[in-house]
């Protein structure tokens, strides 16, 4: 019988190599709208627990004893558009059912970034723990040797997870990067722990009624009726997408008898229970970069609380928690595990992470989501852009952005950075033109996650390609001919005090002039106004710092006293991250402004020179100052800048409909 196409038709032995061929994606202007009409045709072709179920049945069916090997889960090529030059090695390490299709969603994707393979263990192979180690090891040092200048990715689940975890213990001098999905660690917090006694006394095939098994194997399943009554189905068309659901996947779920048959998951069950013990008394070796993605509704195991120990216990981890999935989040349809890697900035083809080459372009579910992380304050504020011409004419819309970069966009930088999400969403989409942000290195460091409310808060700048300032992320992106989103006042103008809205602190040498003119780079100047229509400021700095004991939290926030200019004095040099307490009002709108294109292309030599460079730097910030103002003043005319007479008119035609504001 013929594998299913995503599987290869026979596995393979892991082998230095191996042929590895493929280009990088076409660099080009984006189109949001033939992104997402390809994303909708993507997600249709995705697979998930039917397709698994299937596949994994056909996998065991075949004649297939012996030890546990290695094959690929797709044709060598990587996919489609072709795997990423200098890709690393990925391993695929599965749960309990062993049969190494956990990643079927994903395959696809994953492909592009790394070199694949997945772990397959044959239903009658009773390999220990030790064993497989030992296995995985022996795969891990030879990619180790084949490729030394790049990592050796392990994603586990659960079982897979501690077999990770015990490779990087025993070998801390490999570069590897662990992706620990509800990691079996803590099964002696777990129902699992029991569920091997009880299973002793359940006859075959009704072990897989248990509640635990159940949820193992259905995953989202349980979750589809809750899921169409939050989509607004009507009372028919949910009972008729339910009986199709039921249909389809009930029986694929009774073939699931030939993957995990009782006395394979009898035997899976011990392997855990020794694999956790042996993991947990070694996580002190443990030196490998860590992700660990926590399913908050995992029923088999606490993967929660177990998060939350392991990002303690082990010397370079992060974690990520998801609020709405389940214990086989893998195969859930909201869950994108190259997205959760992007996001935790965790993708690197060397030895060090490249924020600039390493950057993966935005897919359609990607700018969806960047979309409706910020649905509510682009509703309630309804962004207003306006672009200037080369001849000087103010127009609405964009068409006075150049086609082409390289090009640094400098202004003013809102309070709480309230204009980033709408800046960068509506350039992407309305032009085409994808903004690389240089952001504060707060935003990139692992410790400050711990104190955020969210680990992941800053997921979205990453994904949506924002990186560290430094000058060699400013140097690489213009170098790739990227528009560079530059705010001189940083940190600074974005917590601002009270009275200081739209007020510029810029330092005074010119710091961005000359290396623009090193690539010819375009400055393009732009204001933005209204955060005095959206909130007032109730307490900044200054009345924190009289809080009794807040210079603790002050400390934990800027204990790595960074400098991020150290040309400047004070405030300016190391840029203070804090937080601001502020009321909402009833919403205005937001205004942005690009001014005039500056070019800087022919005027190297003469750019060199530093009172040249100097009066341009001071030009360009007269032009920000002058767009605020122009901003501020011709709001006044704007009809619709409250955002009632704006819902009225929405409401007559559509919540889709451009608002009209004031003539430019």
């Amino acid at each position: 019988m013929p594998m299913p196409a995503t599987v290869a038709a026979a596995p393979r032995p892991l082998l230095p190599g191996l042929p590895r061929r493929g280009t990088a994606p076409p660099r080009g202007r984006w189109s949001a709208s033939a992104a997402a009409s390809r994303g909708v045709a993507a997600e249709a072709a995705r697979r998930g627990v039917r397709e698994y179920v299937e596949a994994a049945r056909e996998m065991v069916r075949r004649p297939d004893g012996g030890p546990a090997r290695w094959f690929s889960p797709l044709e060598c090529g990587g996919g489609g558009g072709g795997r990423l030059p200098g890709a690393p090695t990925m391993l695929y390490l599965p749960g309990i059912d062993g049969v190494g299709l956990g990643l079927i969603r994903h395959h696809e994707r994953l492909a592009k970034m790394f070199d694949m393979w997945c772990l397959h263990i044959p239903v009658e192979d009773r390999t220990s723990f030790e064993g497989l180690v030992e296995y995985v090891e022996s795969a891990v040092k030879s990619e180790g040797q084949r490729a030394r200048d790049r990592p050796v990715y392990l994603v586990g689940e659960s079982v897979g997870a501690c077999i990770a975890l015990a490779v990087a213990a025993r070998n801390p001098d490999i570069d590897l990067v662990l992706i620990l999905v509800n990691p079996g660690t803590s099964f002696h917090k777990s129902q699992l722990q029991s569920l091997s006694v009880f299973l002793d006394l359940v006859p075959e095939p009704f072990h897989l009624t248990t509640p635990q098994l159940l949820n193992f194997l259905t995953g989202n399943f349980m979750k589809m009726p809750s899921t169409i009554v939050e989509r607004g189905f009507s009372f028919q068309e949910a009972g008729q997408a339910l009986s199709e659901i039921t249909t389809s996947l009930l029986p694929s779920l009774m073939s699931l008898l030939d993957v995990l048959p009782k006395e394979s998951i009898v035997w899976k069950l011990k392997m855990l229970r020794t694999a956790s013990s042996f993991v947990n008394s070694r996580l002190h070796a443990v030196k490998a970069q860590t992700l660990v993605l926590a399913s908050w509704n995992d029923e088999l195991l606490p993967s929660r609380e177990e998060a939350e120990r392991l990002r303690d216990a082990l010397e370079k981890c992060r974690i990520r928690n998801f609020k709405d999935n389940g214990h086989k989040i893998l195969l859930e349809a909201e869950f994108d595990l190259a997205t959760a890697i992007k996001g935790a900035g965790y993708y690197r083809r060397s030895l060090q992470t490249d924020f600039v080459s390493d950057y993966l372009p935005l897919t359609p579910d990607e700018f969806q989501k960047a979309t409706d992380h910020i649905r509510m304050l682009q509703y309630i504020a309804n962004p207003v852009m306006l672009s200037t011409l080369p001849d000087g004419k103010i127009v609405r819309g964009l068409s006075g952005l150049p086609k082409q970069g390289p090009a640094v966009i400098v202004g003013y930088h809102m309070l709480l950075g309230f204009e980033l999400g709408p800046l960068v969403t509506g350039v992407l989409r309305s032009s085409g033109i994808h903004i690389r942000g240089l952001a504060h290195p707060f935003m990139f460091d692992k410790k400050k996650e711990k104190i955020m409310p969210d680990p992941s808060y800053y997921d979205m700048h990453r994904i949506m390609g924002a990186v560290p300032v430094t000058a060699g992320n400013f140097y690489k992106l213009l170098a790739e001919k990227h528009f560079v989103l530059l705010y001189p006042g940083g940190a600074r103008e974005a917590l601002h005090r009270k009275g200081e809205e739209y007020k510029l602190f810029w330092p005074e040498q010119s710091e961005f002039v000359r290396m623009a003119s090193r690539f010819g780079a375009t400055i393009i100047p732009f204001g933005v106004v209204g955060e005095d229509d959206i909130c007032d400021m109730l307490l900044d700095y200054d009345d924190l710092m009289k809080i009794p004991f807040y210079d603790i939290l002050d400390r934990m926030l800027n204990e790595d006293g960074v400098k991020l200019r150290t040309d400047s004095t004070g405030e300016l040099k190391y840029q203070r991250i804090h937080p601001v307490v502020a009321a909402p009002k009833i919403p205005g709108r937001f205004y942005f402004i690009f001014g005039k294109p500056i070019e800087t292309r022919g005027r190297e030599k003469e750019l060199r020179d530093k009172e040249n460079a100097q009066h341009l730097y001071l030009n360009v910030k007269s032009e920000v100052e002058s767009c605020m103002k122009y901003l501020k003043e011709k709001r006044e005319k704007d009809p619709y800048r409250n955002i009632l007479p704006r819902l009225l008119y929405q409401m007559v035609h559509g919540l889709d409909a451009e608002v009209p504001t004031f003539e430019p």
